[in-house]
């Protein structure tokens, strides 16, 4: 909506304005409170702009008094960096706590935002009404941990890989985006279940996008299931390895400009991965599942399945889908990010 939030928290107030939201009116308004801006990013998008990120994760860079609405977003959005490449020098702030500004950066990521966000502190005796204020300590609890998963409902389903299909919707408290977990057949409870993590990837599973692997795989791995009698298709709602579809078109823009596509996740200023696999561990055991055959090349997925109680009896290769426009994209994950492939 691009309005301003509050964040209170060890003796600190801030007010917080997601960077790609700004507006000139409402950053006119900011800059007439006084008291100096400060536009915080991640550590990934200070390192494409060489700015000092002094608090590790995050670089907190003073915003120029004559800087405008689109300064800001140029900082943020690493669209223009190749035409416009000399944003600097950056002035970095290095005193106090940052745990404020990283709150605020969590924000914009779960809002499926760019992780940049315009602060400026907030003295207590300054009153702005109609602000939400969030609680810091709330928010640490909250944030990038996922809210319990309610099972909704169920329904017989037939599909073109079985007619012995059923669809399991859950939703979370938080009210964010639901998952889902399509079961093939009536697979034992008490016995390893063929099972796949999918994320949600509209360009592949739905319009047969050639630069990735996931619509095959989709379909691939409910074959597979299909041609056993049993299994369970995990799809979870995680777009863009977590980064949600905008942001994964920018990723997109940059690779046409020359970058993979670890590259471009950090020149947005995400990391190589932003997605919660535990979800998938919920679900499974909230069906009443403890072991699996898990369907995947990805060890990340291995490792958490095994952390959170879920016991991997087998690894089950999944090596569908390569071609010209993303044999560079399958390499990169290969080698950056350790799939098996």
């Amino acid at each position: 909506m691009g309005l301003p939030v509050v964040l209170a928290g060890e003796g600190r107030r801030i007010m917080a304005l997601a960077a790609e939201t700004v507006q000139p009116t409402r950053f006119a308004a900011l800059q007439a409170l006084g008291g100096g801006l400060t536009l915080a990013i991640t550590a990934r998008r200070a390192e494409t702009l060489k700015a000092r990120a002094y608090d590790g994760d995050l670089a907190r860079i003073a915003v120029p008094d004559d800087a405008a609405p689109g300064w800001v977003r140029a900082v943020a959005d690493p669209g223009s960096d190749l035409s416009t490449p000399m944003k600097g020098p950056f002035r970095c702030r290095r005193d106090g706590a940052a745990d404020l500004e990283r709150a605020a950066v969590q924000i914009a990521k779960d809002a499926r935002l760019l992780p940049a966000v315009l602060t400026r502190d907030m003295p207590f005796g300054l009153s702005i009404a109609g602000l939400t204020t969030l609680d810091l300590v709330d928010l640490t609890r909250l944030l990038g941990h996922g809210a319990p998963l309610r099972p909704v409902v169920s329904a017989r389903a037939p599909l073109a890989a079985s007619e012995a299909g059923r669809v399991h919707v859950f939703r979370p408290d938080d009210g964010g985006e639901e998952h889902y977990a399509v079961e093939i057949g009536d697979p034992p409870r008490d016995q390893p279940v063929l099972a796949r993590l999918h994320s949600a990837c509209f360009t592949g599973d739905l319009l047969g996008s050639l630069k990735c692997d996931c619509g095959p795989q989709l379909r691939g791995a409910l074959a597979q299931m299909g041609a056993e009698g049993a299994g369970v298709l995990l799809y979870l709602n995680q777009e863009g390895r977590g980064i949600g579809l905008a942001n994964k078109m920018r990723a997109y823009a940059l690779q046409d400009q020359g970058f993979d596509t670890v590259e471009a996740n950090h020149r947005l200023g995400f990391e190589d991965d932003e997605r919660d696999f535990r979800l998938g561990s919920d679900i499974l055991k909230r069906m009443g599942f403890s072991a699996v055959r898990l369907m995947t090349n990805n060890p990340a997925k291995l490792a958490m399945m095994q952390a959170q109680g879920v016991a991997v009896v087998e690894r089950v290769p999944l090596i569908l889908g390569e071609t010209p426009q993303n044999a560079a994209y399958l390499a990169t994950k290969a080698k950056k990010s350790g799939h098996l492939l």
